[in-house]
């Protein structure tokens, strides 16, 4: 049976259709649609898959290590830097080893169409000396997953499924087969203790895998060498195998590499047909510098660092032909007329009252600075607000403001999202108490994770709570309705609490327009169908 599917969506099925246990996830572009079909999957249901939302990147890693400890089959989901959030947990889990198969999804977004950088995550799982797999389209998205499962269980390793943002968003027929049963090894009955002593053996046994992890994608069958004659051998990775079939057919001889670590002696044999080899990969040159330390410098090696193609940015049908000498179709250039559209917060959007507000009474101090987060309120970074001074990574609004505090700087104000606070703006806020800082935060509550889409946040109802729990003083802990017609009550209560010298934190609450207006319809197509 034939199903045309996104290929997070592929990657979905394809965990579920292999036996899954559970899904953990911190929602993040442009992996969230996995968790998702998970979530609506009728078999995925029956069957009692664990799908809920976590509230972070570590404590879901954290948490399908412990479903492979217990003998299910586990799948973790991030964007890429999730990865940097999960990283204490993943590397760790390669010394540990896993029992139920493992699979980790890191999606990667070369051209930072919605991320603040567009690191490789193929890094990480050399870092951890782990497998890395890599689809070239959907279908392979889907295969991979049982491949994927089997791999780990027989190495007793994570495994890393690599996807870029071109393939998980983009749609492709994709046959399917009837799900497997539900799989369960049982309890591992050896002890994941990484005490120095213990850890150094269980390295060691990591070390000695190596080869086995080797033989393995030696004989995968995701790489393979095509021989199609020509003088300038091709590296072909992941959805870079489509560009190049694309671009050329059949007329070169390509080693096509979506189960790493490389396959050294395919390599070696395409280097022995070829004047010249061009690796062509989507997102950093992981490939090429692997490669030119196998072949050594003299041998004439093209790709991304040479500028046979673009060193940043994602790979395109036409970068690839163009690096590959091959004749370029004139394309339709964008209108003149047509005026570009920055992003911008929603008409209506409570984070636009709450800027507002800020702004105005920020206005009267003679110098200031919002520490931003991420979410979608950072556009209030851009006009007509222009609010933020920063935005650096996940949670890092908190502990910028307290550093500025701690250097003496006044006002120093911090706006989170209520998602982000949870994920990773709590021990910035025990910090700030711990040393008293002179700080306002700033937790913009849309009841939601909005920028991805509507998830459920992790702390909904709880940020008083949480805050007091922290040991910001009741008192100084303050919940508004962002409103027009409650501006000048919120602007008074944001001057008291800017004023105090302390931590304090006032809590901004309506509604994301979108879930809300969602929401409606839902009711209201339920309301129709009970008639």
């Amino acid at each position: 049976m034939k199903k045309l599917l996104l290929g997070d969506e592929a990657i979905a099925l394809g965990a579920i259709h292999a036996g899954l246990g559970g899904v953990y996830a911190y929602p993040g572009t442009p992996s969230t649609e996995i968790t998702e079909f998970i979530q609506a999957d009728a078999t995925a249901r029956e069957r009692g898959v664990h799908s809920r939302w976590c509230t972070n990147e570590k404590t879901a890693m954290e948490a399908a290590l412990g479903m492979s400890y217990a003998g299910r089959r586990a799948l973790v989901c991030m964007k890429h830097v999730g990865m940097n959030v999960a990283a204490d947990a993943f590397v760790n889990s390669a010394i540990t080893g896993v029992n139920g198969g493992l699979v980790v999804v890191a999606a990667d977004d070369p051209s930072m169409h919605s991320s603040q950088n567009e690191q490789d995550s193929r890094f990480y799982g050399a870092f951890a000396m782990v497998p890395i797999m890599e689809p070239s389209n959907q279908q392979e998205a889907y295969d991979m997953m049982q491949s994927a499962f089997e791999l780990s269980e027989s190495l007793r390793e994570p495994v890393v499924l690599r996807v870029v943002t071109r393939l998980a968003h983009s749609r492709a027929a994709v046959e399917v087969h009837e799900p497997a049963a539900m799989q369960n090894l049982g309890i591992c009955q050896e002890r994941w203790v990484l005490l120095p002593g213990i850890a150094r053996t269980r390295y060691a046994a990591l070390i000695n895998k190596q080869a086995d992890m080797q033989a393995a994608s030696q004989e995968s069958i995701y790489n393979r060498l095509e021989c199609g004659g020509g003088s300038l051998g091709i590296i072909a990775c992941g959805i870079g195998y489509n560009y190049v079939k694309e671009a050329i057919g059949d007329k070169a001889n390509i080693l096509k590499v979506s189960h790493y670590p490389l396959p050294e002696s395919a390599i070696h044999s395409l280097a022995a047909k070829s004047d010249a080899i061009i690796v062509v990969e989507d997102g950093q040159p992981v490939v090429e510098q692997q490669v030119k330390s196998m072949l050594g410098a003299e041998y004439p090696l093209k790709g991304r660092l040479t500028g046979d193609l673009p060193r940043a940015g994602e790979l395109t049908p036409d970068n690839v032909a163009k690096a590959l000498g091959v004749e370029q179709k004139p394309t339709l250039a964008p209108s003149a007329i047509v005026a570009p559209r920055p992003p911008q917060l929603c008409q209506g959007c409570g984070h636009r009252d709450v800027y507002t507000a800020l702004n105005q009474v920020l206005a009267t101090y003679p110098d200031y600075r919002i520490f931003g987060d991420i979410g979608c309120y950072t556009l209030g970074a851009l006009p007509p607000f222009k609010a933020l001074a920063s935005c650096v990574d996940m949670g890092a609004s908190i502990t910028m403001a307290k550093g500025a505090a701690d250097a003496g700087f006044f006002p120093s104000v911090a706006i989170i999202g209520d998602s982000t606070f949870t994920h990773s703006g709590m021990t910035g806020l025990l910090d700030a108490v711990n040393d008293k800082s002179n700080i306002t935060v700033v937790i913009s509550d849309n009841l939601t994770t909005g920028m991805t889409g509507g998830q459920d946040s992790a702390g909904t109802s709880k940020f008083e709570a949480i805050c007091v729990a922290l040991g910001v003083e009741p008192e100084h802990v303050r919940v508004v309705v962002p409103l027009p017609k409650n501006m000048e009550e919120i602007k008074q209560i944001l001057k008291e609490e800017i004023d105090y010298p302390g931590v304090s934190v006032v809590i901004p609450r309506r509604e994301c327009i979108q879930t809300a207006a969602r929401k409606a319809r839902e009711a209201r197509k339920a309301k129709e169908n009970a008639k």
